[in-house]
């Protein structure tokens, strides 16, 4: 277990310097650099002349080569220190605090919604025993796969802010501010949830060991709980950790639909006007997340299949 949980934190190290290194080549490949994207963007452009800009870009020192300036960044950010905002001048670190929260709040609603309700829906429809029912709630996760988020958004947008005025169209207004972005979120990872967790019930449902079950007379509500989610949740406890990383991606979306002030819309503002350090932080930050839940999930696996570890011991196990 020892040696399975040290490879497990190999891997994540190895996900977020990849993350890193991925997200400064992108950025150091798109023309010019933040200050002159600042000033062709028209913001002082008429006041900073062509020494201050050329100031301003030894200070955040874009005037080096890249490899000099990526391994000077990276040895930063191992500090824990991203830079300052090319744009506010604020540290990255602080930056990423204050629109934390908001974002914190919305993918962790959506995620716990996508789960409950996706779970929910995929255990109902392989439960029920009329097949026309079986057929219709299974075709709906495919339906909420296939529709894009922001259109998902426009639409609840227009019907419960609009026309019913039920919740607040935009904003961080506490509860009911959160509740259209959050269930925006989680219509297409619930969907996604429901899809693969449906599918893997069917085929559980088909091995001897539930026939046996089956056989000595145990009761469906039985069989459905206690022998085959067991199993059959492992693909979707796999597609929740991958989900996470997800959620975050489509919360740039969303907050910026419903005009919440999150992470989302740091990231957004950030990306349009080149500002390097703080996109990185943001991306590192996303890894980080993304590389902790999917850790937590596969410390998860042994204790719901612990034939997990003892096959990785048997490969590693001379012959």
């Amino acid at each position: 277990m020892r040696r399975y949980v040290i490879r497990r934190l190999a891997q994540a190290v190895g996900v977020l310097w990849a993350a890193y290194t991925l997200s400064f080549l992108v950025l150091d490949y798109l023309p010019g650099d933040p200050v002159s994207a600042m000033a062709g963007a028209g913001m002082d452009s008429s006041v900073v002349d062509p020494a201050r800009l050329d100031e301003l870009k030894k200070q955040y020192g874009f005037d080096k080569p890249v490899l000099v300036q990526y391994v000077d960044y990276l040895s930063r950010a191992l500090r824990g220190d991203f830079g300052n905002s090319v744009s506010t001048g604020r540290s990255v670190t602080s930056v990423i605090a204050d629109a934390l929260p908001q974002t914190l709040q919305l993918t962790g609603m959506a995620l716990l919604l996508a789960t409950l309700f996706g779970g929910g829906l995929a255990l109902f429809a392989t439960y029920t025993s009329q097949r026309w029912l079986r057929q219709i709630l299974l075709s709906l996760p495919s339906l909420g796969v296939s529709i894009p988020t922001f259109w998902i958004g426009l639409m609840i947008v227009q019907l419960f802010s609009f026309r019913i005025r039920l919740f607040p169209a935009f904003g961080n207004d506490g509860l009911r501010g959160l509740i259209l972005p959050a269930v925006t979120l989680a219509i297409p990872t619930g969907a996604m949830v429901a899809q693969l967790l449906a599918k893997s019930l069917l085929t559980t449902l088909d091995e001897p060991y539930v026939q046996t079950a089956r056989a000595k007379g145990a009761g469906r509500a039985r069989i459905h709980l206690g022998h085959a989610l067991r199993n059959a949740s492992l693909p979707a406890l796999t597609i929740i950790g991958l989900l996470v990383g997800q959620l975050m991606a489509n919360a740039v979306v969303i907050e910026t639909v419903f005009a919440r002030n999150g992470l989302g819309r740091v990231t957004a503002a950030a990306v349009s006007i080149q500002d390097i350090p703080v996109v990185q932080g943001v991306v590192v930050f996303g890894a980080l997340v993304f590389v902790l839940v999917n850790l937590v999930v596969d410390l998860i696996y042994p204790l719901l299949d612990p034939r997990i570890v003892v096959a990785a011991t048997a490969r590693r196990s001379p012959a």
